[in-house]
């Protein structure tokens, strides 16, 4: 469920002398309607710079989602926006990015975007997964597995995002993924295997297609069939429990690709 936006310039005045306090005078924002995770999230400007700022109020259920992306982009060089700052001050938890000047990716077939995103996935696995604490996607998967000992196929030390909503990634000359609160430690393939949901709900594609996407991950390769069925079995329980038994348009759009990929798997 979308978390409710509050605007920029409702927060409380110290918060905004705080973002100011690093950013410069701000003469002029911009609130940016995607994402489903912060409350706050604007294109700040100063007089010679922009900054991407996200924020939850300090007591939300979700705030460690921000101490999360905090504590794991330094390590994304090349991969995520730069984190430039933190604040936290009248009771918000803000953080300031550089902005990006890219666009939501395409992810319809066709697209030029997806050997990008392909590109940056490639790239995202070859970043060594930090010594923080990170969710197991183990721990995150085993309520949705069909059998317990399923969870196995997806332990690993890999760096995972788990989040390829093509809103997650921008373009330009090249993909970069943002909205890192669902880091996680896992098998390298995983996100691969994400990502081949979302092209199927975003894009449109059939699962052989998504799957040949994914399948230029190299990591994608080192995933045994059986792990690969177990996987889309579980993605497909966990949108059930989301879509619930009245889904809004935009869930049931990903329940329905969970179930095909599903369907895909198990008749392989």
């Amino acid at each position: 469920m979308a978390t409710e936006r509050v605007p920029f310039d409702g927060l409380p005045r110290a918060a905004i002398t705080g973002v100011e306090s690093h950013a410069g005078e701000i003469v002029r924002i911009e609130t940016v309607s995607h994402g489903f995770n912060s409350e706050i999230a604007a294109r700040v400007f100063t007089p010679d710079s922009a900054f991407f700022v996200k924020g939850l109020r300090a007591d939300h259920r979700r705030v460690w989602t921000q101490h999360r992306e905090a504590e794991v982009n330094p390590y994304l060089r090349g991969v995520a926006p730069a984190l430039l700052w933190k604040v936290e001050a009248a009771g918000w938890v803000l953080l300031g990015f550089e902005a990006l000047e890219g666009r939501h990716a395409d992810y319809s077939p066709g697209s030029a975007d997806l050997p990008k995103v392909g590109d940056l996935l490639c790239r995202l696995g070859e970043v060594p997964c930090p010594d923080i604490d990170l969710r197991r996607a183990e721990q995150r998967l085993e309520s949705y597995v069909a059998k317990p000992a399923d969870v196995e196929y997806f332990e690993g030390e890999s760096l995972i995002h788990t989040d390829l909503n093509n809103e997650n990634v921008l373009v330009d000359q090249r993909a970069h993924l943002v909205d890192w609160a669902w880091a996680s430690r896992g098998a390298a393939w995983l996100d691969a295997a994400h990502w081949v949901v979302w092209l199927m709900a975003a894009g449109r594609h059939e699962p052989w297609s998504a799957e040949t996407w994914a399948g230029r991950v190299p990591a994608w390769g080192t995933a045994a069939p059986e792990a690969i069925e177990a996987f889309a079995l579980a993605t497909a329980n966990l949108w059930e429990e989301i879509a619930g038994a009245d889904p809004d348009p935009w869930t049931a759009v990903l329940l329905n690709a969970s179930r095909r990929w599903a369907e895909h798997r198990k008749a392989l």
